[in-house]
């Protein structure tokens, strides 16, 4: 499965240097660190740069694109 991952997304996960899960809440698709919401072996794997964007697999049925618009703001600090 591929998926577009937008450069500004690209960009945040790079400044700050850590991995990313998109995940599921009821108000749908959110990116949030791993250490708020840990991977899963089913979950698909983008690199970006040293840094792994993690793709739930029940997402993964859904989206095409992650877009800067998933991130949960309050937990990332660098944008």
């Amino acid at each position: 499965m591929e998926f577009r991952v937008d450069d500004r997304v690209r960009e945040i996960i790079s400044k700050e240097g850590k991995d990313f899960r998109v995940c599921t809440t009821c108000g749908g698709a959110v990116i949030l660190p791993v250490e708020a919401k840990s991977p899963k072996e089913s979950d698909h794997i983008v690199n970006i740069g040293d840094n792994t964007l993690f793709i739930s697999a029940v997402q993964a049925q859904h989206i095409q694109e992650i877009t800067e618009e998933m991130f949960f703001r309050s937990i990332c600090s660098n944008f």
